[in-house]
C-alpha cells in the first residue's frame, strides 16, 4: 500500500485515505482521526506519532510503525474524552440556570484541553468544534443541533496559531450555555 520513494502528494494522500478506510473497517469509525496531527500538515490534531503524509510516509516498517503508533495515541484521546464528557455532563433533569453553568463550565475545560493538547497551531479550532460538538451530542442533543450551536457560539473567533485569551473561552462557553438554555450560568446577586 506504501507509495514508492519521490511520491508525489496525491500518492502520499492516497495511502493515508486507504489506510483510515482500512482502520474504520476494521476497528469502526472511531478510528477515522488516527492521522489528525499536531500542526500545519496533519490538521490541527492531537496526534503527535503522525506528522502529515510527506513526512510520515516512508519505508513500510516504519510507516507501519507511526500508523499505529497514531492509532493508539488517537485511542487514547478519545478514551480521555469520554472520560471527560462524563465527568462535565450536566445532571439529568437539572433546571436551566444549573444545566447553564455545567454547559459553560463544559466549554471552557474542554476548549483549554484542546488548546493545551494542539498548542493552537494551524487549524486546532476545528477540532475544537468537532470535539463539543461531541461533548453535546454525548448528553442527548442530536449531532446537527449540536454543530450548529458551537458555530454559533464560537462564530468564527477562534483563529490559527492564536491561543485564544481566556476572557473568548469564558466568553464562547457562555455564548453556548445561554444559547442552548436560555438562562445565564451564574444568578445575578
Amino acid at each position: 500500500m506504501i507509495p514508492p520513494p519521490g511520491s508525489e502528494w496525491e500518492e502520499r494522500h492516497h495511502f493515508t485515505t486507504e489506510v483510515t478506510a482500512l482502520l474504520a473497517a476494521r476497528y469502526g469509525r472511531w478510528a477515522c482521526g488516527w492521522h489528525w496531527a499536531v500542526g500545519e500538515g496533519g490538521g490541527g490534531g492531537v496526534v503527535t506519532s503522525w506528522c502529515c503524509d510527506s513526512h510520515s510516509v516512508g519505508e513500510s516498517a516504519a510507516t507501519a510503525a507511526k500508523v499505529i503508533a497514531s492509532l493508539l495515541e488517537w485511542r487514547d484521546w478519545l478514551e480521555e474524552l469520554a472520560e471527560r464528557f462524563a465527568q462535565l455532563a450536566p445532571p439529568a433533569g437539572t433546571e436551566a440556570e444549573e444545566r447553564s453553568w455545567h454547559l459553560e463550565r463544559a466549554t471552557t475545560r474542554l476548549v483549554t484541553v484542546v488548546v493545551d493538547r494542539t498548542g493552537a497551531e494551524c487549524g486546532w479550532y476545528g477540532l475544537c468544534r468537532t470535539v463539543l460538538t461531541w461533548f453535546l451530542s454525548s448528553t442527548g442533543m442530536g449531532p446537527e443541533t449540536a454543530k450548529d450551536a458551537v458555530d454559533t457560539a464560537i462564530g468564527g473567533r477562534f483563529k490559527s496559531w492564536t491561543a485564544p485569551p481566556r476572557t473568548l473561552v469564558d466568553a464562547v462557553g457562555e455564548d453556548l450555555a445561554v444559547g442552548l438554555t436560555g438562562e445565564q450560568p451564574y444568578r445575578d446577586r
